[in-house]
């Protein structure tokens, strides 16, 4: 009988299996993502972090026809073309697997170079406490201390890069000066910071601009309570997507949200400084374009100069004319269709000394011009506001600074000494301009001609038409006579 085999490794079989499973529990880790890195975690280029509904995915990517170069970013998991935020834009990673993002223990964000070990990019947190880093559903990644109350320590929200979501802000902090804009992308394959920049401008009122290097380029016209005074078509979506203005002492700013059942919505600004409004439609799994700016010539800033009025149907005076009460400051370039120049006043104004002889001429239906150069009082009444600008001889125009509740609105917002960047737009507002007294005379003429012409033009047109109606019966009646003259003929000869 053979003695029995001794094993002498008995845990040789283990042994063998255990890399294998290890494999595959990294695997299967990997696989379920998590949202969430922890003190001391971080993960590496490959693996990625998903918001708790699978919505966005923050990871490591490579522009369209770079892949040489390696970003920290985040897009939306259902179309990672989409990518709404760049952590590293200045400073690509060069080597396509070394990136890793860290969370330290003091709760600081570091994007280190595997290779090197060089941080290329930080969150540069201010307070400094043991925290843990998470993708929430809305796209923004948060910094969060571990205990207490779980305040935000920063957050990506805070940091746009060329992209508006559902919940983030556009204006800035009046007490500390931080400012949340978006910066366009240098080209469509590179994310460092390009020349457009879309920013809100909190002087007069919060008015959303578009920026071209230090060259304004467009504005959507001052918030009136319920849109841009420039864009009434945002009330043509208001059941998709809610906006706001929030003006307080630590913040003015402009946020939309996302109604129940929305689809994912973001404003992108373009490398050309053109800003879209793009909603996802998961059956065609598309983003669908839902508004644009700028949208025509008119939306070009100060497209018609100071005092100029600019009507997108008008293209035979190539759309630009003055106010009422105002000429070309350049006749002869404005024959040539320059009118950049702009309107100067056809009469002066009678101000001064305490008295006027002025009066206030309304402009209706338009984009609200430029209020940098405004003063702004959200109690007045608009009564109120007429006597405030009457009473100032610098003040050359005042309107309603909200319009919600109907009738002809409610606040004051009053220009000082020019106008510029005025449009006709549908649902547009009044604006009332002043002008010398002598002005309103002529207007009345004009009215007068205005309504007395065209019923002079019917009175006109319709004695012709009788004229003529008289003429035919007249040389029908002579047929006649003839036809009777020339039938009694015929009989006569017949007999």
């Amino acid at each position: 009988m053979e003695a029995p085999t001794i094993n002498r490794f008995p845990n040789q079989h283990l042994a063998m299996i255990f890399p294998v499973l290890l494999i595959f529990l990294r695997a299967s880790a990997a696989a379920v993502a998590s949202d969430t890195l922890n003190t001391g975690g971080n993960i590496t280029d490959g693996e990625t972090l998903v918001s708790a509904a699978g919505s966005f995915t923050l990871g490591f990517f490579s522009p369209t026809g770079v892949p040489a170069k390696r970003y920290l970013g985040i897009w939306f998991t259902a179309s990672p073309d989409a990518v709404c935020w760049v952590a590293n834009r200045d400073t690509p990673l060069s080597n396509t697997t070394s990136g890793v993002l860290e969370i330290a223990a003091m709760g600081i964000l570091r994007l280190l170079d595997g290779g090197s070990g060089q941080t290329t990019w930080s969150s540069n947190t201010t307070r400094s406490a043991p925290a843990v880093a998470q993708l929430l559903d809305t796209g923004n990644l948060v910094v969060r201390e571990q205990s207490g109350g779980g305040d935000v320590l920063w957050q990506s929200f805070d940091h746009p890069s060329n992209t508006l979501l559902a919940g983030m802000r556009l204006g800035m902090d009046p007490q500390t000066g931080a400012e949340w804009s978006l910066t366009s992308w240098r080209a469509p394959n590179d994310p460092a910071p390009g020349d457009c920049r879309r920013a809100l401008d909190t002087r007069g009122l919060p008015d959303c601009v578009s920026w071209q290097g230090g060259v304004k380029k467009y504005r959507t016209g001052p918030w009136n309570g319920l849109w841009f005074s420039g864009v009434p078509e945002m009330a043509s979506y208001s059941e998709l997507f809610s906006n706001e203005v929030v003006v307080r002492a630590d913040e003015v700013a402009y946020i939309f949200n996302a109604t129940a059942g929305a689809p994912f919505s973001r404003l992108v600004l373009s490398e050309v400084g053109v800003l879209q409004r793009l909603a996802w439609d998961p059956a065609s799994r598309v983003w669908n374009i839902f508004a644009q700016a700028p949208r025509d010539v008119c939306d070009d800033y100060a497209m018609c100069g100071a005092f100029g009025l600019c009507n997108v149907n008008t293209a035979s005076t190539l759309f630009c004319s003055c106010i009422a009460g105002f000429g070309p400051v350049n006749p002869s370039q404005w024959s040539m269709r320059e009118s950049g120049g702009g309107c100067r006043r056809n009469v002066p104004l009678e101000c001064g000394n305490g008295t006027t002889t002025d009066g206030f001429m309304v402009v209706r239906g338009v984009k609200l011009p430029d209020t940098d150069n405004t003063t702004v009082d959200r109690s007045a009444t608009l009564d109120q506001c007429r006597a405030r600008c009457f009473a100032n001889c610098s003040c050359v125009a005042y309107a309603a600074a909200d319009i919600r509740g109907g009738g002809a609105g409610s606040g004051c917002v009053m220009w000082m000494n020019y106008l510029v960047d005025v449009r006709y737009v549908d649902k547009g507002q009044d604006l009332y301009v002043r002008l010398a007294k002598s002005e309103f005379a002529k207007e009345k003429r004009m009215d007068v001609a205005r309504i007395v012409l065209p019923i002079l033009a019917s009175v006109l047109a319709l004695t012709a038409a009788c004229l003529y109606l008289v003429w035919i019966c007249r040389l029908r009646g002579k047929a006649t006579s003839l036809f009777r003259m020339i039938r009694n003929n015929n009989t006569n000869r017949r007999y």
